[in-house]
């Protein structure tokens, strides 16, 4: 069955706060106009500030390894491929001896030399590992385009000193990432995580990691972070990764593409997923058309005022092609063939594209008409990681569909279920703004209880993964976290009554709704009403499961509670004017890095006095249909930086049309989305197709 993009009515967003007129304005017409910075749970907000690696190193001791019953050392022949090869790539092999030096060649992964177009430079270094090296071997694989090869070193598993480790069945290692071992001389005294800052230009943070990890040989889930971020936006977040160098990790920065890594340090814990306050936004709406100056100001105003309801934004649903919530139902009815028919199926949106989604259209169009899933596997993306794995999963166990489900990695099965927790309250607030208003408290609303001093734990409630973490290297533990959270929001949260109303101790700003769950209070007034109506509608029980699959059952989630609005916190607003639309107007961390980039002129109407802000491009403009997070392989990822002529400037753009924009900074906690800000600012829909109607 084919898909089409969900629209905003259709996941219940049909409300506004303010009734004031709306105006024209493009969002995210290039993604460096939505610029995102993660704030930690300090309050502070997460900047790129450095590429550099910290001076102190640790001191990890070069590796010997036993080569035919005799201790060698290879710190001189190390030395010597730096000569050949450079410094990254004998960092990379140093820390590949290491692993392999203290017994980890069951789980070692191969390593992925820079890219060489020089063939004749590629045979010398084949030579070198066969005469230094003899327990690895090299072959070529594709670099990041046909005219690149790239030199892959891996244990040789015919070297008898290798005794066949390499061939032990995954399964008998357990669920532990590939580098949670290997660096057993660890130092004591330093951290076991290295933490650091991730800048990204219109890239997914899953795709962004994958690329990351496959350029050291890791496995994603060794990554630990607390919340993904938009894919066509400038953002930049914390990460940690287990026991990894550095310098490593720095040296990575040439050759990565809209992607840096800097602000480095070792610390003892890895992050979880919900572990922020939230995100701070610096937004350029483009093209502005208003009626008058005056709209847009008082626009801007309200939205600072009185805020704006707080909607799952489209993100939520798959704002491509893939209906999330719908395979969310089909989860908790227990229907694993029709989800699994959902998440392959062909799809409207890959249609759209070129190249890369037309041979994802391909695949799924492939697989619908023939069943085939190994010549289903060999078309399809290895980026597409949900697909992939249920087709792996239905390779070995044909018709096993639930099983096929399960094998999804854990953080995106979930979020179908979320999915559809967050269609269910989308709709409920809307009820309440259609029945009674922004304005006041009512009887029967759910409230946070001002008299608990934990009533501050709502601010966090509803991130975007309540109860998961496993975002960390090690996801033995995924609930711990969100326990006694849960403990604390349960005992704060309280249904108004008379004598609150006479009180009038309780504002609009303290209403809430919950997040459908076991353990949740539902309001007493008509609002939970929608809740079993638009549940017994789709066939879902709030209060029975229909099979005995916990994690795809309402009655096995905790549930959480959400608050119905949200005001922006230090919002500012300033009008900018500009004549070259290919222009940014902001400035992104790396450009503040990187100073000596041509600049370009912007001048606020208000305020006269010119600002530089630098000229970098980097887009890549195809939007991805695909809804869930992906991995991306280097070849996939990796392309070239478009970098704009020196010298050019505002006044050289061919159009001297004066343009008008909205620049808007403000933070929002976790799990609230900037683009439902928009919404009730530009009383227009935010679906990516409407946006890129107005750029025609």
């Amino acid at each position: 069955m084919a898909m089409k993009t969900v629209e905003e009515d259709e996941v219940g967003i049909s409300c506004f706060i303010s009734d004031l007129p709306g105006f024209r304005g493009i969002l995210k017409q290039r993604y460096s106009d939505f610029i995102v910075n993660e704030v930690d749970r300090d309050g502070a907000v997460v900047q790129l500030s450095s590429l550099e690696a910290p001076e102190e190193e640790l001191e990890v001791q070069i590796s010997s390894v036993q080569e035919n019953g005799t201790v060698v050392s290879y710190a001189s022949r190390i030395e010597a491929f730096k000569s050949l090869a450079g410094e990254p790539d004998a960092i990379l092999l140093e820390e590949f001896v290491n692993k392999i030096n203290a017994g980890g060649e069951d789980s070692v992964s191969p390593i992925v030399l820079s890219p060489d177009s020089d063939k004749s430079h590629r045979k010398a270094v084949h030579n070198f590992f066969k005469e230094n090296f003899k327990f690895l071997v090299t072959d070529v694989v594709d670099g990041p385009d046909t005219s690149l090869k790239c030199i892959r070193v891996r244990l040789n598993s015919a070297e008898p000193n290798n005794k066949g480790k390499n061939s032990k069945k995954r399964k008998e290692r357990g669920d532990k990432p590939f580098d949670s071992r290997g660096s057993e001389n660890w130092p004591e005294n330093v951290g076991k995580f290295l933490r650091f800052h991730i800048y990204k230009e219109n890239k997914d943070t899953h795709e962004a990691l994958g690329v990351i990890g496959n350029m050291l040989g890791i496995q994603p889930k060794s990554f630990g972070f607390a919340g993904t971020k938009d894919k066509r936006a400038v953002t930049t977040q914390r990460v940690t990764v287990y026991k990894q160098r550095a310098s490593r990790l720095a040296s990575l920065n040439k050759r990565l593409f809209g992607i840096k890594l800097g602000d480095f340090c070792y610390v003892k814990e890895g992050l979880c997923l919900g572990q922020l306050m939230g995100n701070r936004f610096t937004i350029t709406l483009r093209g502005i058309v208003s009626d008058s100056e005056d709209i847009i100001k008082a626009s801007a105003d309200a939205l600072g005022r009185l805020g704006f309801i707080n909607y799952f934004g489209l993100q939520r649903f798959g704002s491509g092609s893939l209906p999330t919530h719908l395979i969310g139902a089909a989860l908790l009815r227990g229907e694993w063939k029709l989800a699994v028919d959902m998440i392959l199926d062909p799809r409207e949106g890959d249609i759209l594209f070129i190249t890369q989604r037309s041979a994802i259209a391909k695949a799924r169009k492939y697989y619908k008409e023939n069943n085939d899933v190994v010549g289903t596997l060999k078309q399809l993306p290895r980026y597409l990681v949900a697909e992939r794995a249920v087709l792996q999963s239905l390779k070995t166990s044909p018709g096993n569909y639930l099983q096929a489900l399960k094998s999804i990695p854990r953080t995106l099965r979930l979020l179908y279920i979320h999915s559809y927790q967050s269609y269910l309250w989308n709709h409920a607030a809307s009820k309440r703004v259609q029945k009674y208003g922004t304005e006041k408290v009512v009887l029967g609303d759910l409230v946070n209880c001002k008299e608990n001093s934990t009533a501050k734990i709502i601010e966090f409630v509803g991130s975007e993964y309540p109860e998961d973490c496993s975002g960390g290297y090690d996801s033995s533990n995924e609930n711990e976290i969100s326990v006694d959270i849960h403990e604390d929001i349960s005992s704060c949260v309280k249904v108004v009554d008379a004598e609150d109303l006479n009180s009038g101790c309780y504002t609009i700003d303290d209403v809430i709704l919950p997040m459908p769950g076991s353990r949740v209070k539902y309001p007493t007034n008509h609002i939970a009403n929608v809740y079993e109506d638009l549940a017994k509608k789709d066939g879902i029980s709030l209060t029975e499961s229909v099979h005995n699959v916990e994690e795809f059952s309402i009655t096995s989630i905790t549930g959480c509670y959400r608050r119905v609005f949200q005001k922006p916190i230090n919002f500012e607003w300033e009008l900018l004017t500009y004549s070259d639309s290919d222009k940014q107007l902001v400035e992104t961390d790396l450009e503040k890095i990187n100073k000596s980039v041509p600049t370009s002129i912007v001048k606020p109407i208000d305020v006269g006095n010119g600002k530089t802000e630098e000229a970098f491009d980097c887009i890549r403009e195809l939007e991805s249909s695909d809804d869930f997070p992906k991995v991306e392989n280097f070849k996939d990822i990796a392309g070239e930086e478009v970098k704009l002529p020196r010298g050019e400037s505002l006044g050289d753009s061919s159009s001297q049309d004066s343009h008008i924009a909205l620049k808007l900074s403000f933070t929002l906690p976790a799990s609230c989305y900037a683009t439902m800000a928009i919404r009730e600012l530009l009383k227009t829909s935010t679906s990516v197709a409407y946006h890129k109607t107005l750029n025609q």
